[in-house]
């Protein structure tokens, strides 16, 4: 177990390189893409590569380093002790996470939703564009889906309520705060999303002591805006462009 008054120095390096290396690689590579005219299919399957690539060694790490602790796998969510409050909790997250999604695309392409800002473009040049990018962008979701909770739900969450102030509220809100800041590229308004979404993830890990909750629900928001916010964002581009009738 890791100490109230303190945690492992491997941790800290860790939850440092969250916290600030992690926000910092990824504003920088939106700032390239962003600086792009456009991507090519190329461009999209390499930066798919590197994303699973670095996710994958990333909680690896993690595992290896939580191990080297003699931490257990059941004690980062790897369990899952009562079947059917996980089913129930993973369904209606995911249900929640679907709705919410599907209204928000919605209102985008009939030109109600936020369509200004780095994501609509964001979008349009890293989600796949064909039936062969779309199998390995399944490969990406499945990677972020479950690599994102071992690091955030299952490791930084574990930490954050062992280690500095042992409480099931703290490592709620704290992990929720460094899942946030991993999406800093987003803006004001992603990292506050974000921030509201890993409150939701984390308390569901906690209620059940099970990452099998914000996984599912994690999946289904990146593989719904992936298979679906492109064509959204297009049709909102040529909904503004119309005149408007006199």
């Amino acid at each position: 177990m890791i100490s109230s008054q303190g945690m492992h120095w491997d941790f800290a390096l860790i939850l440092l390189f969250l916290g600030t290396a992690v926000p910092l690689l990824g504003r920088r590579r939106v700032r390239q893409l962003m600086q792009m005219p456009q991507t090519t299919k190329q461009d999209r399957l390499l930066l798919y590569a590197s994303t699973i690539a670095f996710q994958w060694v990333a909680a690896g790490v993690i595992l290896w380093r939580t191990a080297a602790r003699r931490i257990s796998l059941a004690s980062l969510g790897f369990q899952i002790p009562n079947g059917g409050i996980v089913a129930l909790i993973s369904a209606l997250l995911a249900a929640l996470v679907l709705v919410n999604q599907l209204v928000s695309l919605n209102r985008i392409s009939h030109g109600a939703g936020e369509t200004q800002g780095i994501l609509p473009e964001l979008a349009t040049k890293v989600f796949p564009q064909d039936f062969g990018e779309r199998l390995v962008f399944f490969a990406v979701v499945i990677t972020v889906s479950v690599c994102e909770e071992i690091i955030y739900r299952g490791f930084a969450q574990h930490v954050f309520r062992n280690s500095l102030w042992g409480s099931v509220l703290a490592g709620i809100i704290a992990s929720a705060a460094l899942f946030s800041l991993a999406h800093a590229y987003q803006g004001k308004k992603g990292i506050i999303a974000t921030f509201i979404v890993g409150i939701l993830f984390s308390t569901a890990r906690s209620l059940t002591g099970s990452l099998i909750p914000p996984i599912s629900a994690h999946f289904v928001a990146d593989f719904t805006a992936g298979m679906l916010a492109p064509s959204r964002f297009r049709s909102s581009k040529a909904f503004s462009r119309e005149e408007p009738v006199k």
